[in-house]
């Protein structure tokens, strides 16, 4: 099972893929951890896809985190689409906090720019940053992944 956990910055994709691995012994990959897999981009990417739609991925839990949209295609067919979205004013609280509070004009301007850049894109489940906790949210996930039909695009 392949699961995309999708999203902006600062909208909990790491925090859920934390507890999420720790519950369903998943491996995880981030944005590009597939550049490990060979030495030029192009054979790491081919590697990455090969290995999301292998027999191990079948029979074992993978989650992929995405904040780039150049990322999605890397997404085998089938894959589990969990789709985090959160208030503009929350990411930008988060990512302050991430900078120790002070947040450059520059990093406010980008994270505006790239507001909403999932939401129109297909998933499977769809948690806006509504004061859900992780906790319910992997229940979520989990209850998706344990009857396959539930995703089934």
């Amino acid at each position: 099972m392949v699961i995309g956990i999708i999203g902006e910055s600062c909208t909990g994709k790491s925090s859920i893929a934390e507890v999420l691995s720790k519950r369903m012994k998943a491996t995880v990959y981030a944005g590009k951890d597939y550049l490990k897999l060979a030495k030029s981009e192009t054979e790491a990417k081919k590697r990455f896809i090969e290995l999301l739609s292998s027999d191990e991925a079948v029979n074992g839990v993978f989650i992929y985190i995405i904040s780039e949209k150049e990322h999605l295609p890397l997404l085998p067919a089938g894959a589990l689409r969990v789709l985090l979205t959160a208030d503009i004013d929350v990411i930008k609280e988060r990512f302050a906090k991430r900078l120790g509070g002070n947040m450059p004009a520059a990093v406010t301007e980008m994270l505006e720019r790239k507001h909403g850049l999932f939401d129109c894109e297909p998933s499977d489940l769809k948690i806006h940053n509504d004061g859900s906790s992780i906790g319910e949210t992997c229940d979520k996930i989990v209850k998706m992944c344990s009857n396959p039909l539930n995703h089934l695009v």
